[in-house]
């Protein structure tokens, strides 16, 4: 299915109830824009909720930009329950607490497909802290990290809140106060008490995107600099 064919044959409990949370009086739904179906369009502006996956949407976003100012709304799940139903994908079998948490620096995971776009004026990027349901059948056609258990459903339970990053300022804004530049990813990823990996697209992103530079080396690792402005 291409870009232009997604729509609302192809998503989740999520996409869908997000959609409904975020669409106002007056909105249009699924409305055709170009040569892409975009979810919720209100006035100028359009709105496309993203759960997983920039990159699908890297090329859609590239064109929309050029002519409408766009929101790209994006779900951080800040917790989680594992529901856990049988073979007949009705019967539930537990439902448990995961220990699973995320933070706002969660978006850097995705936002590596297409760093350099932030900086466009057209682009606002959403991000909503949500805690869900995420639905799971013993049908064993699952992946074996999940014993052959298949996730078949995300549910919105509730929206614990939002941060809307328009500018490069705001990504900047992201970096800790008590970080001291220069900094190393390392440095990043203790500061911002994630894992090295996400501090390392952390940092790429914010230099992609220009809110960071980089001015030298500590060892293997380069240095980082905020810059102004």
């Amino acid at each position: 299915m291409s870009d232009s064919q997604i729509g609302t044959l192809s998503e989740r409990s999520l996409h869908a109830a997000l959609k409904e949370w975020i669409a106002q009086p007056g909105d249009e739904l699924e409305k055709k824009v170009g040569s892409y179906f975009v979810d919720i369009v209100r006035g100028g502006q359009l709105i496309e909720i993203q759960t997983r996956h920039f990159h699908a949407i890297r090329r859609k976003l590239k064109v929309l930009v050029k002519d409408h100012p766009v929101r790209l709304v994006y779900p951080v799940v800040t917790r989680k329950w594992i529901v856990k139903l049988a073979g007949d994908g009705e019967t539930q079998l537990d439902r448990r607490k995961s220990p699973q948490r995320n933070s706002v620096y969660t978006v850097f995971r995705e936002l590596v497909s297409f760093p350099a776009l932030v900086s466009h004026p057209n682009l606002t990027i959403e991000v909503v802290f949500v805690h869900i349901d995420e639905v799971r059948v013993d049908d064993g056609r699952g992946s074996w990290r999940r014993k052959g258990w298949s996730i078949v459903d995300t549910r919105l339970l509730e929206v614990e809140g939002q941060v809307r990053l328009h500018t490069v300022g705001d990504w900047r804004a992201l970096l800790p106060d008590d970080l001291e530049d220069p900094f190393t990813t390392r440095d990043l990823s203790e500061a911002i008490g994630e894992r090295l990996r996400l501090a390392q697209s952390m940092a790429y992103c914010l230099y992609e995107m220009g809110a960071v530079e980089r001015v030298g080396k500590r060892g293997n690792a380069y240095l980082y600099e905020r810059l102004s402005g």
